[in-house]
């Protein structure tokens, strides 16, 4: 029978190979939270089998158990099979789309990119009190959700990079729009375009990203594949901070949340603790941390689309930083810094920062 849909072209032998185990279960943070296995990796997997032999249709009735995954990628991590659940997700994510069946916040987040800059549609670009698109060696590329939403972590992390003489610019940055693969859209080539060329006019042979989506997307995705053709290197900040002696250190205890995208998604675990235990000697781990690290809630669409939800996933997380007596919590991703922020309960008396704001502080306190 000929393949109706092209996340089947694709993956059918990757949905097959799901064996059952439920091991994704274990780890799933919509499953843990909802307790519904159609929201687990196994049951997605079970149901687009279903879609295969022709014995349901994807339809709108499937949106609320396909278009809630965070796409975190802990089931993956730990298929035993070797799944790639999200990007099986991912492909269902478009035949959605195709067929007319999306989430409205999705809709409205393709749209908005279409006539804005940023996921916010937010009409004026906040200037941080710098110039912008100057030469410089590296090009500071800040994210959305830093430019609009953690502005103060952002004005800080650029103190930081002046107090320690960075040779870097600011530009005027539009939304790499990678969110939109995870959403069933494709990448805006017009942002994609207008990213490349305002980093090339600067002559910048790096570009530091303070959001680990942005690094994901221009590592991965080829509409940014000629930055790296053309020899410019992509770092994110926590490569840069490593190799950084800000001689200051806090007897608080201090944990870290590893946020998925900078994580499972692209292995860089070691580089941001590396500068937490230079700073903070009292540095504990969290039950589950690295690769098994629970996510935050807000990755996938899902803090757009079921905010109650991701929210209900991230106090889940706050409530290891309670088991660690943490008076502090870093990680190194705008979005998990804003989605924990939020779910933290006023009872709770650590404080959430991402590490270059929390050194930032460290230094102007003593």
């Amino acid at each position: 029978m000929e393949a109706k849909y092209a996340f089947e072209r694709k993956y059918r032998d990757q949905v097959l190979q799901c064996s059952r185990c439920g091991f994704c279960q274990a780890v799933c943070p919509v499953f843990g939270l909802t307790l519904r296995p159609a929201l687990n990796a196994r049951g997605k997997m079970l149901i687009l089998k279903e879609v295969m032999d022709g014995k349901i249709e994807l339809e709108d009735s499937m949106i609320e158990t396909l278009f809630q995954c965070t796409t975190c990628g802990s089931c993956a991590e730990s298929c035993p099979s070797g799944v790639k659940v999200p990007e099986i997700i991912k492909a269902v994510r478009q035949d959605m789309v195709r067929i007319g069946s999306c989430h409205p916040a999705f809709k409205g987040m393709n749209e908005v990119l279409k006539r804005h800059t940023n996921i916010y549609a937010e009409e004026e670009h906040p200037n941080f009190e710098r110039e912008r698109g100057q030469k410089s060696e590296s090009v500071y590329f800040i994210g959305c959700v830093g430019a609009y939403r953690e502005e103060d972590a952002t004005l800080a992390t650029l103190e930081l990079l002046d107090r320690f003489q960075v040779d870097y610019t600011l530009i005027d940055e539009v939304c790499c729009s990678g969110v939109l693969e995870d959403v069933g859209y494709r990448i805006n080539e017009d942002l994609a375009r207008t990213n490349i060329d305002r980093i090339r006019q600067t002559g910048a042979k790096r570009v530091i990203t303070g959001c680990p989506y942005c690094f994901r997307t221009f590592h991965h995705k080829p509409q940014y594949a000629e930055l790296k053709e053309e020899g410019i290197d992509i770092i994110h900040i926590t490569q840069l901070i490593k190799t950084i002696d800000f001689g200051i250190t806090t007897q608080k205890r201090v944990t870290y949340h590893d946020p998925c995208d900078l994580g499972r998604h692209c292995g860089i675990y070691e580089d941001p603790r590396d500068t937490i235990r230079k700073i903070a000697p009292d540095f504990v781990e969290m039950p589950h941390n690295r690769a098994e690290a629970l996510c935050c809630g807000a990755g996938g669409g899902v803090r757009g689309a079921f905010a109650k939800n991701s929210i209900a996933m991230a106090r889940r997380r706050l409530e290891e930083v309670e088991e660690t007596g943490a008076e502090i919590l870093l990680t190194e991703c705008n979005s998990c810094v804003h989605n924990l922020s939020n779910a933290k309960l006023r009872k709770q008396k650590f404080e959430i920062y991402n590490t270059t704001r929390f050194i930032h502080e460290l230094i102007n306190g003593a």
